[in-house]
């Protein structure tokens, strides 16, 4: 659970969506703060980036803090796959598993490095199939 609540931003209107599709096709992004320029990390600018084209398509959408470990159902939310998998996948030690009394929690980056594995295909995914590992 983050520390800060997650910041919900309703649809723009249709004007003002508009208006910002039109900024970003623009290519230059400036953020200021108290009238000074910043140059933002690549990463951050992304981020940026994304909300702002997500508002522009007339997305409503919703701003909060990742977590560097995560539960089960995060696990799973972010993979995309079953509550179930993800306990198989820590079972078979796929995805290293720490426990708080009786809670799993799996560090994102090792969902991230799995999630990775599995768009490169069989070759990249060797060892991380529940159905392939030895017991």
């Amino acid at each position: 659970m983050s520390r800060f609540a997650p910041h919900h931003a309703p649809a723009l209107s249709p004007e003002d969506a508009y208006a910002v599709r039109r900024a970003l096709g623009a290519g230059d992004v400036t953020v200021f703060a108290d009238g000074t320029a910043y140059r933002l990390p690549d990463a951050a600018r992304d981020a940026v980036l994304d909300l702002l084209a997500r508002l522009g398509r007339g997305e409503s959408v919703t701003v909060t803090s990742a977590e560097d470990v995560l539960t089960v159902a995060q696990a799973a939310e972010l993979a995309g796959i079953s509550h179930s998998y993800v306990r198989k996948l820590t079972d078979l030690g796929t995805w290293p598993v720490e426990y708080r009394g009786t809670h799993r929690r799996i560090r994102r980056e090792h969902v991230l490095a799995w999630l990775a594995a599995q768009k490169k295909g069989p070759e990249g995914a060797a060892g991380s199939d529940p159905g392939s590992a030895a017991m």
